[in-house]
């Protein structure tokens, strides 16, 4: 496996390829102001939640460093792994179901209750057919992630993986370290 680029984003920086990207904001408003100046053309962003925002601006500007987005493709598959799932949306929508004056779930918040959402989402906009694939872990481990990773690429149609660790249980608590790996 080749790590071709890599992106990191935490609440008070992003960093393409070893390159900090100048911000004015930190947090999750982070991750919008990085979608208003280096993306702007996805307006479901505006509908995703915060683990989905990060996953989106990490994968966008991963993709536009290795300036191929190798879109319709079957040999391209996401594969991402964190240690929360999806708790911060989770405690949100838990907040819908417990309020008194009525128990109106929101299909809103819902929807994104799923950790795997955001590698669809990925996928969905890049038009990759390969696999997906969201592992949720006790706690972050190098070994399991290279481990997936490599037994990721046994499938002969895979040829990279855009990947790594995408874990995010607060507005202002995140962690993307992603990376496109080729075989």
């Amino acid at each position: 496996m080749k790590i071709r680029h890599e992106v990191m984003i935490t609440p008070e920086r992003a960093v393409v390829d070893s390159k900090p990207i100048p911000v004015t904001t930190h947090g999750i408003d982070m991750l919008t102001e990085l979608y208003r100046t280096r993306i702007n053309d996805y307006p479901r962003f505006f509908k995703m939640d915060e683990l989905c925002r990060l996953g989106f601006v990490a994968s966008e500007l991963l993709l536009q460093a290795a300036g191929d987005r190798h879109a319709d493709s079957e040999d391209r598959a996401v594969v991402m792994f964190n240690s929360s799932g999806s708790v911060c949306n989770d405690r949100k929508y838990q907040a819908t179901l417990q309020q008194p004056d009525g128990f109106f779930p929101s299909p809103s918040l819902f929807v994104y209750t799923l950790p795997n959402i955001v590698t669809g989402e990925i996928a969905i906009r890049n038009g990759y057919h390969g696999e997906t694939a969201f592992y949720v872990l006790d706690k972050k481990s190098s070994a399991l992630i290279d481990n997936a990773l490599r037994a990721t690429f046994c499938d002969e149609t895979t040829q990279s993986i855009l990947g790594g660790w995408l874990d995010c249980e607060a507005p202002d608590d995140f962690l993307a370290e992603l990376y496109l790996i080729e075989k």
